[in-house]
């Protein structure tokens, strides 16, 4: 699939979801080419910030809100068999994606959000939320975070694994969306997490997004393309 915006550096990917004034700075930090999904341009531009490209079906996009955005940033995807989220993420060639603006308001655009996560775990990306971060969990992972931080899993499809450092460890459990979840687990210093398969979300307090960001780039083996 060809690619409309590419970066050897994290891009940050913004929704038309609800977000803090301080999220779309504080991804650009971590990540600072900025992308956004269709009607998330208004959110750049409230901003004060003018995307290098808008990407979906602009079916949501205020001409004049992106007043202020050159027409050949505009990448209309008119097909409506998959989100904007999905548009937007399968046309980014980076090492990883920070997304904000994708999680709040409409539950059933956030719900869809984490299916895109699953179904593109070649696409590495991390979902900012109000208070969390998510992502897809990789093959490995180890973040050293304090004793005590929250740790949550959650299995979108059925999907083992080993850790090290957690309060309650997930070796053994076969986990599934309809059957055991691991939320509101806990570290009890650094932890590693080992999957046997991509499916599994983990999701951090919001204040670990540097972190995470940092280990996932310095973690090169993820999951193939599907």
């Amino acid at each position: 699939m060809t690619a409309i915006v590419h970066s050897l550096e994290p891009i940050t990917l913004v929704g038309a979801g609800s977000l803090h004034d301080s999220d779309i700075d504080d991804s650009l930090a971590l990540a600072p080419t900025l992308v956004a999904a269709d009607g998330g341009a208004a959110h750049c531009l409230a901003a004060d910030h003018i995307p290098e490209a808008v990407i979906g079906d602009l079916d949501s996009l205020d001409m004049v809100q992106a007043a202020g955005i050159p027409w050949e940033r505009l990448h209309e995807i008119t097909e409506q068999d998959s989100t904007d989220f999905d548009k937007a993420l399968r046309h980014i060639e980076t090492p990883l994606v920070v997304a904000v603006g994708f999680t709040g308001a409409r539950m059933d655009h956030e719900m869809a959000a984490y299916n895109v996560l699953v179904r593109r775990v070649d696409r590495r990306c991390v979902l900012v939320g109000e208070t969390d971060v998510l992502c897809v969990a990789p093959p490995s992972l180890t973040l050293d975070v304090p004793a005590g931080t929250r740790v949550s899993l959650f299995p979108m499809r059925a999907v083992s694994g080993r850790s090290k450092g957690l309060k309650w460890p997930i070796d053994g459990i076969a986990f599934a969306p309809d059957g055991m979840i691991g939320t509101s687990n806990a570290a009890t210093g650094p932890i590693t997490l080992e999957m046997d398969a991509p499916g599994m979300l983990l999701i951090l307090p919001k204040a670990f997004l540097p972190l995470l960001v940092k280990q996932l780039l310095a973690t090169p083996a993820g999951w193939p393309a599907p």
